[in-house]
């Protein structure tokens, strides 16, 4: 069974920054594409970004030009560097490793950007 484990939440002014981890069990390699993906109150989980095996990256256009995905294969671990943040980046924000066969999620971590 794969864990994907995201750390790095908090709360943080607007205009800060913030990075987030998510560290998986097993190689991220394996996996075709990771996504980081959050989910604002009684709202419904977005995909924010995500990053191929190959490195390749998107975002969504709410995001882009502040928040940067990035991979250490070595490590296991994909980031999301979240700069200029707004009070509308507060959600919950997961990763997701996309597999041949099978999604697997992370549980989350709170990232709340106070006005």
């Amino acid at each position: 069974q794969v864990q994907l484990v995201e750390s790095g939440g908090g709360l943080v002014q607007a205009g800060g920054s913030l990075r987030l981890s998510c560290a998986a069990s097993t190689s991220i390699f394996s996996f075709n594409v990771m996504g980081w993906y959050r989910q604002a109150p009684g709202k419904q989980r977005e995909l924010i970004g995500a990053i191929t095996r190959g490195g390749s990256t998107n975002y969504a256009d709410s995001v882009k030009g502040r928040f940067t995905i990035s991979r250490d294969n070595a490590k296991s671990t994909v980031y999301l560097q979240m700069n200029s943040l707004k009070p509308e980046d507060t959600a919950v924000y997961y990763c997701k490793a996309s597999g041949p066969l099978i999604d697997y999620w992370g549980q989350g971590t709170h990232v709340t950007v106070s006005s």
